[in-house]
């Protein structure tokens, strides 16, 4: 992209809770000399947030833009090759920013964890980012770079050994963090959607939901989302995994984006480990009854109302110190049409929902900034493996992150 553009990256959002966060990581993990703005709907909130930043941030520049004016989203995504926005929920908030940035050729970054939203933002944009060269990239964060990662180093392990395609893949998740307010809102943005347009349920629930071409994908049997409690072949009780409707659907998303290069056969499901034993049994039950009953009970406004007042407010999160006692560990399991038997590990520090989430945006965006002329030769409505695929994985290994592959 031309060097006609004021800045290498801006965040908007930038005085939101996750906003200040990659902010912030930003400041301590940007190399010298990279333009950075601050984006967001008051000036005054702005300088608040950016007095606040480590040193390296307190010139950056501050960018009044608003998602309900459409002019200053076009001025701001003019001015910069890189948008990375917290702002959500993004089927509120969302699509005039994808769109302002696809019509200026500005490379975007984002969140989100909402099916509707990007299955919308592909038909409107897809077409419109590839004529431009901009590379919008949804799911930056624990939503869906460790899910995608994996299954994308799988296959090209898998493929330099000569092993075939993946089949029967199956992501064990395990973490300590906290649920973000911000997740919670999407939820319940999401819900509201379904209620109000019940035909949304089959595009939402059908598996390649996010395909480029549904019609064109394999008839490969594709694990449920919400699945029963069970076990893992080491004895680990699992539940159902509440980033797996969305997550899944990325992934088969980047395979078929890629020609099904992870094979036509690819079948790849989700689950949340939560230990062994009468306990890792009483929690996987529990576990998998809370989350069916947190659901039912979105959709219901008496009984959302209630639930507003126990689950954690947008715009919130919890302390550093809690933060950073947070980690998440992914186990993704493969066999390959050659029968052979892999296994990737996508892994780090930091709550997974607000400090690890950071330093994933926070790679993601500085790998569209700075590293283009090392990227995959795509454009339009990709996902992180798409557009970044080995560059991310190397920023992030370098962040602290691990993501590795091993045959087993």
């Amino acid at each position: 992209m031309a060097d006609r553009r004021t800045f290498d990256l801006a965040v908007f959002g930038a005085t939101g809770f996750v906003g200040r966060l990659l902010a912030a990581y930003l400041a301590e993990s940007a190399p010298d000399g990279t333009r950075i703005a601050l984006a967001g709907r008051s000036r005054t909130r702005l300088l608040e947030a950016r007095a606040a930043l480590p040193p390296a941030a307190r010139e950056w520049p501050v960018v009044q833009a608003d998602s309900d004016d459409p002019a200053s989203l076009a001025e701001l995504a003019g001015q910069t090759r890189v948008l990375a926005t917290t702002v959500g929920p993004y089927a509120r908030y969302g699509m005039p920013v994808v769109e302002a940035c696809a019509t200026a050729g500005t490379h975007y970054a984002d969140l989100t964890g909402e099916v509707l939203f990007v299955r919308e933002a592909i038909d409107r944009v897809d077409a419109r980012a590839r004529q431009t060269g901009a590379r919008i990239v949804h799911a930056c964060g624990y939503d869906s770079i460790p899910s995608d990662l994996g299954a994308f180093l799988l296959a090209e392990r898998a493929r330099a050994d000569g092993a075939g395609g993946l089949r029967d893949v199956r992501l064990v998740a395990t973490l300590r963090g906290g649920l973000s307010g911000g997740t919670i809102d999407s939820m319940r943005a999401q819900v509201e959607a379904l209620q109000e347009n019940p035909a949304l349920r089959r595009v939402a629930g059908h598996p390649y939901a996010l395909s480029p071409d549904r019609d064109a994908e394999p008839r490969t049997r594709q694990p449920r989302d919400a699945v029963p409690p069970g076990r893992t072949a080491d004895g680990r009780w699992t539940a159902p995994f509440v980033m797996a409707p969305f997550n899944t659907r990325i992934v088969r998303r980047s395979n078929a984006l890629q020609d099904w290069a992870y094979g036509r056969e690819f079948s790849y499901g989700e689950v949340m480990g939560v230990g062994r034993g009468p306990v890792g049994a009483v929690t996987a039950a529990g576990l998998t009854a809370g989350l069916a009953g947190t659901l039912a009970a979105m959709s219901f406004p008496p009984t959302r109302a209630l639930l507003d007042r126990v689950l954690p407010a947008p715009g919130t999160g919890p302390s550093e110190s809690v933060r950073e006692k947070g980690w998440f560990r992914m186990t993704v399991d493969a066999g390959t049409e050659s029968g052979r038997r892999y296994r990737a590990v996508a892994a780090g520090k930091g709550d997974p929902g607000y400090a690890a989430t950071a330093v994933m945006l926070g790679e993601s965006a500085l790998a569209l900034a700075l590293d283009g002329d090392r990227l995959p030769d795509r454009a339009g409505s990709l996902t992180p493996a798409t557009a970044m695929g080995q560059v991310l994985v190397e920023r992030l290994r370098a962040a602290g992150h691990t993501y590795e592959v091993t045959e087993v």
